[in-house]
């Protein structure tokens, strides 16, 4: 099996470009992206044919579950269709030939294309400068407060859904220390924590897995320590639902910012800090939630392909 090793500020991917739909990938993810006895990943990533847009991206977690979004797993697979020639050809100005554009002859502004996500198909722009990819934009689409929507247990309205200033004040306790959590769908559960102190000081490692797996959360959560410098910046450590600490979460800094914007501490664009590189997340406070920030092909290998033939049902 053919693969790429990507990343995106240091979150670290193998990605697999495939028209095997049927097959369980799960044991793949849990054998390939073993630090130690695999390839090594934050997570393995699928980029599969797709019906309703132009590609479709599964991402599997190293404990064998499936994401449902990953931003900087979408700037990732997006690197690749470019380096890879595989777009479409498409742009906001019209349509380009492909004969200018393998040659560089292109300078329109950006080109989209739509990728199918369990959340949702989400758009990503490539941006270019003289033919040069320069800047990788994701939709990552609206964030959502419903206790369904994250999901949540918690104190559940007449409508089964909790109001947004109740989501954004919820404290649980764990080993003695309160946190009061600001909970937020992304397409997939964030649970965001404000710290007034360097973020290397907070104990991830001890507390995440713990919040993570906590009752209230049906479906696990991702876990995001924030703290506030200025109104520009937010400095942020991530625990992910079935991985563990990584170097960045795409998601888990659109939801630290979207938190941030509702409780005043920043405006519609801000940088995020993470122990991998930084990302770029602007968001009206209203509509879709835009993601930036570096992508990378890191090398290229062959995976002995034995053992996890099995197929889904």
């Amino acid at each position: 099996m053919n693969f790429t090793k990507v990343q995106g500020a240091g979150n670290d991917f193998i990605l697999v470009e495939t028209n095997d739909i049927k097959r369980n990938w799960s044991p793949v993810a849990m054998a390939m992206c073993n630090r130690h006895f695999g390839v090594g990943a934050d997570g393995l990533l699928l980029l599969l044919p797709s019906d309703v847009a132009d590609f479709r991206m599964r991402i599997l977690n190293p404990d064998g579950s499936e994401a449902e979004a990953c931003g900087n797993g979408l700037r990732c697979l997006a690197k690749y269709i470019a380096d890879k020639g595989l777009l479409p050809g498409k742009f906001e100005g019209g349509e380009v030939d492909k004969e200018s554009l393998g040659k560089g002859l292109v300078n329109t502004e950006a080109q989209k294309i739509l990728v199918e996500t369990v959340a949702g198909i989400r758009r990503v722009k490539l941006h270019r400068a003289g033919g040069r990819l320069t800047k990788i934009q994701v939709g990552m689409g609206k964030p959502e407060f419903g206790a369904k929507d994250i999901p949540v247990a918690i104190g559940q309205g007449k409508e089964n859904v909790v109001n947004i200033k109740s989501m954004l004040s919820c404290s649980i306790t764990i080993e003695g220390r309160e946190l009061p959590l600001s909970l937020i769908s992304m397409g997939n559960p964030h649970a965001v924590y404000f710290w007034q102190h360097p973020v290397s000081d907070f104990p991830l490692s001890q507390l995440g897995p713990k919040v993570e797996q906590h009752r209230l959360f049906p479906s696990r959560v991702n876990f995001e320590v924030a703290n506030v410098i200025n109104s520009h910046q937010i400095e942020v450590r991530v625990w992910e639902r079935g991985v563990g600490e990584t170097l960045a979460c795409g998601s888990g800094a659109c939801a630290v910012a979207v938190a941030a914007r509702q409780h005043g501490y920043i405006d519609n664009i801000v940088d995020i800090k993470l122990p991998g590189g930084m990302l770029n997340v602007e968001w009206d406070g209203i509509g879709e939630v835009f993601l930036s920030g570096p992508a990378e092909i890191v090398f290229t290998g062959e995976w002995p392909d034995k053992g996890h033939s099995s197929r889904e049902d």
